[in-house]
């Protein structure tokens, strides 16, 4: 797979790195020269350009990436990146960082987003997912609000312990996804059964949040 990340900081050399040692093809776009590390991300392609400029969209030939990620932090070029990637040249996944709380509203669809990643809600959700029994937490969210990527840690006396993954009555537009459990990753299948102290990661719309909080034994759903 290629990918391109405008923006070659701490979060967007980090992302290179991992992609990198997972076998992709990766450019960095960065407009500083002194961000400009080629030995820190050893087997990543890098431009000194502005990625706002549409030419440098060109000669990093965005039309042949499946992924762009914009990643500075500014969140105005993050937007323009996404939009420009989008609909001048077709990305099929488009994913931007949020760095203020505050704009993202705006990182949809109208501006060429597919995911927006938020790295002040992330850290909250994360804080909240460790010290939280019993909460359906909202990690994030995917297609601008269609569906949202929640956890919750089955408390001891929840009323799905010990009940086959089969059995429960999911609600429509949901899903379990994974189980984490004493370290473990556990693909769910029908008949794995529910623990006290399950972590549950299920993907869902906003609309039966409520529906599979009720489910779950959970309070109400908090948003981050």
């Amino acid at each position: 797979m290629r990918v391109a990340i405008a923006g070659a900081g701490n979060v967007g050399r980090s992302i290179a790195g991992e992609l990198v040692l997972n076998g992709h093809e990766v450019l960095l776009i960065e407009r500083e020269p002194r961000a400009v590390k080629p030995e820190s991300v050893p087997g990543a392609d890098w431009l000194l350009a502005d990625a706002c400029e549409l030419e440098t969209l060109v000669q990093a030939s965005f039309h042949t990436c499946q992924v762009v990620v914009a990643a500075t932090g500014d969140d105005k070029v993050n937007l323009v990146v996404s939009l420009l990637a989008k609909t001048e040249f077709g990305v099929d996944r488009v994913v931007a960082r949020v760095n203020h709380p505050k704009n993202e509203w705006l990182f949809n669809e109208s501006w060429g987003v597919d995911v927006s990643v938020s790295s002040p809600r992330l850290l909250a959700a994360v804080v909240e997912e460790a010290v939280s029994v019993g909460d359906l937490i909202r990690l994030l969210t995917f297609r601008q609000g269609q569906a949202n990527l929640v956890e919750l840690t089955l408390a001891p006396d929840a009323p799905l312990i010990g009940q086959v993954v089969g059995s429960v009555p999911w609600p429509a537009d949901s899903a379990l996804v994974a189980i984490l459990r004493d370290g473990r990753v556990i693909v769910p299948t029908p008949d794995a059964a529910l623990e006290g102290g399950d972590e549950l990661l299920l993907v869902a719309t906003t609309e039966v949040e409520t529906e599979l909080d009720a489910l779950l034994g959970g309070r109400a759903p908090r948003k981050r």
